[in-house]
C-alpha cells in the first residue's frame, strides 16, 4: 500500500456527499448550510464531509458530517454531525474563572472575595513574621500574640511580596508611565513621598500630594510627575500677571441732564 492510499479517504464514503447532505437537511434545514467544502480521512473506513454554514450569526463556521461503513458493505452510515467554528470564526472568548477575571475596582460594597487556603501569597504570621527585616527580635512576642488571638493570622510571603512589587512597578505608578517619563524629577526627592516600611521600603512609597494624580497611591521612588515638591516654573511658564482693576470715578450725578 502506498502513502497516497494510507492518507486518501475511502472512495465509497468520499463519494457519499448526498448522504451527508441528507443528514444536514434533517438536522438543520436547507437554509442553514451551503456548498460542500471538502472531505477528510479520519480512519480506514471513516471520513468527514464539511459544508459551508449559512446560518445567521455563524460567520466562519462549517458543518461537519462524519460517515463510516462496514468493510463488507457499501452503505454509508452516520457517525456524527456537528457545527464547528473555523479558524476565522466568531466565537466566545475562552472561559476564565470569576476570580481570575476580577480587576481592581470590580468589587462592590458587600462583595466577598476569599483567598484560597493554599494561596502562595500568604503564610502564617508566626512562621514568617509581620516584618521580615525584624528577624528574631520579636519572634517570641509574635508567638504570644498568636496564642492570645491577637494580630494577623497570615502575612505576605516572599512570593506575595514579589508579585505585588512586580505589579506596582509595571503599573501606572512605575517608572515607565508616560507621566513619569516627562516629569522634571523623581519621587525619590519629592517631599510628598511617604516611604513604605518593610522589604518594599527601598523601592516604593505612597504619594501624599493632594494635587497629584497619584495621591494616596503606591508609586516607585523613580516614578515622577509635574507636582513634584521642588518643581519651579521658568519665567516663560509663569502665568501672565493680571493688571490692576480700573477704578471708575464717574457717577450719575456728574452727568448733565438735558
Amino acid at each position: 500500500m502506498t502513502d497516497l492510499d494510507e492518507t486518501s479517504p475511502d472512495a465509497i464514503l468520499a463519494a457519499a456527499v448526498e448522504d451527508a447532505r441528507a443528514v444536514l437537511l434533517d438536522l438543520a434545514g436547507a437554509s442553514d448550510f451551503g456548498d460542500h467544502l471538502a472531505v477528510y480521512r479520519e480512519d480506514d473506513l471513516v471520513v468527514t464531509h464539511t459544508f459551508a454554514c449559512t446560518r445567521p450569526g455563524y460567520l466562519g463556521w462549517h458543518w461537519s458530517v462524519t460517515l463510516t461503513r462496514d468493510a463488507d458493505s457499501s452503505k454509508a452510515t452516520v457517525n456524527e454531525a456537528v457545527l464547528l467554528p473555523g479558524a476565522e470564526a466568531i466565537v466566545a472568548p475562552s472561559w476564565v474563572p470569576y476570580k481570575e477575571r476580577l480587576q481592581p475596582g470590580d468589587l462592590s460594597p458587600g462583595d466577598l472575595l476569599p483567598v484560597e487556603d493554599e494561596d502562595v501569597r500568604l503564610v502564617p504570621t508566626y512562621s514568617f513574621g509581620d516584618d521580615p527585616l525584624d528577624a528574631d527580635a520579636k519572634a517570641q512576642v509574635r508567638q504570644v500574640a498568636k496564642d492570645l488571638g491577637l494580630g494577623r493570622v497570615r502575612t505576605l510571603s516572599v512570593e506575595g511580596t514579589d508579585m505585588a512589587a512586580e505589579r506596582w512597578y509595571a503599573g501606572d505608578g512605575g517608572p515607565e508611565a508616560p507621566i513619569a517619563k516627562s516629569a522634571p524629577d523623581s519621587c525619590y526627592t519629592c517631599g510628598f513621598l511617604v516611604r513604605l516600611a518593610g522589604p518594599l521600603s527601598d523601592t516604593f512609597g505612597v504619594c501624599a500630594n493632594g494635587n497629584a494624580n497619584d495621591d494616596g497611591k503606591v508609586v516607585t521612588v523613580n516614578h515622577g510627575c509635574g507636582a513634584h515638591s521642588e518643581v519651579k516654573l521658568a519665567r516663560k511658564q509663569q502665568p501672565i500677571p493680571v493688571p490692576d482693576h480700573v477704578f471708575d470715578t464717574l457717577t450719575d450725578d456728574e452727568f448733565v441732564s438735558l
